[in-house]
């Protein structure tokens, strides 16, 4: 996992990143705090926990991303600080993804952004954030 990142992010100061969420962090409303933090800019690397009995992951580079950690306040008072990837360019999605569907729009036209779970690793250049 960590040659593959780092070969495609070109470095080898790289860091990896997870969404931490507190014990209680259960399914609830939550409100985006301050302090949100861009990670990085166009590259990273996501590996998404696979199903098995051990320790496997899907591993992908992405372009046209920008991850982000974002402090979310839980109603019932749970702090989380997610890690949130955001897809600037969807022009070569399938039409028939999930996410048009939900929001309701057509490839290429409006950014997609989502949070990732705390079993997901996301690989950035190691810069300072901004």
């Amino acid at each position: 996992m960590i040659d593959f990142s780092t070969s495609k992010l070109g470095g080898g100061n790289i860091r990896a990143i997870s969404t931490e969420a507190g014990k209680g962090a259960t399914l609830q409303k939550y409100t985006i705090a301050s302090g949100v933090k861009k990670l990085a800019a166009d590259k990273s690397v996501v590996c998404y926990k696979q199903n098995y009995a051990y320790a496997v992951f899907y591993c992908h580079a992405t372009k046209t991303t920008t991850a982000y950690v974002v402090p979310l306040k839980g109603a019932i008072g749970v702090n989380v600080k997610a890690v949130a990837v955001c897809h600037t360019d969807t022009s070569e999605w399938n039409p028939k993804h999930l996410a048009f569907q939900v929001l309701k729009v057509k490839p290429g036209t409006v950014p997609v952004s989502h949070f990732l779970p705390s079993d997901h690793v996301v690989w950035v250049l190691n810069q300072k954030s901004t």
